[in-house]
């Protein structure tokens, strides 16, 4: 089934499972999905919800079950599953941990590849680039899966997907911490993402992609630089481009979707969701030409939006944009802050959502991204303790759907 550029959605939220009185990682989702379903698969369909199995075996995925255009009770429909899970989750001692990154986890001794279904393609993963790291067993992010119908509305949003991303993490930043320490970057897991696959860096490329707005270009420019790089290591043919290409925003022309994969997961699906809603609401604006034609958003080069990204990933919403012609885009002074540009951005959008996402975003936009929040409230050298105490808050927050306030 082909959808229309904004007709319907898919969106994805990956969770971490872990240990209910030590918070470490457990990787217990084939018992997970068993207990659930009577048998072992690697997807169970949950009515409107899907669950499914990630690379690592404590990392489970809740995914929209197809398309859907209502995104208003969304999060309602996240947060019973979640509930539910954490259910079935007491009788192993676990639950689920949100964020986009365990903040004690030493992925070198906790990692374990799923060992079930599509096990063969984890397995070579893990032999091309060597999973045990941050970048591959520390990472929950959530997708939000955009469809095009053909390369007239391809070229759109693609256009306008590769403006928005750089300045993505401003909003979602949710993980300042690896094994206990303060990483430095309020997006730790998106400085680690560029560097994941440095053994075939075109598989990444600079996170945001290429100037490529039709089927064609995107073919020849990406994924055949991938299969051909790839070829010496797959000898089987069992790596599918779609699945090895990892920019920061992926063409799935095979299901006719951009995949935006930028997006740190938040404190709960309240907050996931209200992002999710922002976001869309900016790419229709941008997508609009009412800010700035596609013509000039094609000429932005994955380079200058880049250095903006890496500022981004720093400091996220207090980022100081120092590229004056990207602030303009947005009508904005030259120097202006990340924050800045999302509050116009809202300014501009705000009718489009309903009250209980404009609550959401407020929020955001007044208290800052989960990353600043979860700073705030602890100091330079944080015990294991201390942290221990704010993500087990956190895990409350997730399951309460609530924001974590500071």
């Amino acid at each position: 089934m082909s959808y229309q550029l904004f007709e319907v959605y898919g969106i994805e939220l990956e969770y971490m499972l872990v240990d209910a009185a030590t918070m470490k990682v457990k990787p217990v989702v084939d018992k997970l999905l068993t207990k659930k379903n009577g048998a072992l698969t690697s997807d169970v369909e949950n009515g409107k919800i899907e669950w499914s199995n990630e690379l690592v075996a404590h990392v489970v995925e809740l995914k929209t079950n197809g398309p859907t255009a209502n995104l208003d009770t969304l999060d309602d429909l996240f947060a019973e599953n979640i509930g539910e899970i954490n259910d079935l989750l007491k009788e192993f001692n676990a639950k689920l941990l949100p964020t986009a990154a365990h903040p004690l986890m030493d992925p070198e001794t906790e990692m374990q590849l799923w060992q079930h279904n599509y096990s063969k393609i984890y397995a070579l993963y893990n032999r091309i680039f060597d999973c045990r790291g941050h970048g591959w067993s520390n990472v929950q992010s959530m997708h939000i899966n955009l469809p095009f119908l053909g390369d007239a509305e391809f070229e759109k949003l693609h256009a306008a997907v590769r403006i928005l991303l750089p300045v993505i993490p401003g909003l979602s930043a949710s993980s300042p911490i690896f094994e206990g320490k303060l990483t430095g970057f309020k997006d730790a897991r998106m400085h680690v993402y560029k560097t994941n696959q440095k053994e075939i860096p075109e598989m990444t490329g600079k996170v945001i992609p290429e100037q490529l707005f039709s089927k064609k270009d995107y073919y020849s420019r990406i994924f055949e630089p991938i299969n051909k790089a790839i070829k010496p290591h797959d000898t089987e043919n069992i790596l599918d481009h779609h699945f090895l290409n990892s920019r920061g925003a992926i063409a799935r022309f095979d299901r006719g979707a951009i995949e935006i994969r930028v997006i740190d997961l938040q404190e709960c699906p309240k907050a996931d969701v209200a992002i999710a809603v922002l976001i869309i609401e900016a790419l229709k604006l941008l997508v609009s030409e009412e800010l700035v034609s596609l013509e000039d958003q094609k000429k932005w080069h994955e380079n200058a939006l880049f250095e903006i990204f890496n500022d981004v990933i720093v400091d996220a919403e207090a980022t100081i944009i120092q590229n004056a012609a990207f602030a303009d885009i947005f009508d904005l002074q030259p120097e202006s802050s990340v924050k800045d540009l999302w509050s116009r951005i809202y300014s501009l959008v705000k009718e489009n959502i309903s009250e209980k996402h404009q609550k959401s975003i407020e929020f955001l936009l007044q208290h800052g991204s989960l990353s600043t929040r979860i700073l705030k409230t602890l100091d330079e050298n944080p015990s294991k303790a201390e942290i221990t105490k704010v993500y087990e808050e956190l895990g409350n927050c997730l399951q309460e759907n609530r924001f974590f306030e500071v």
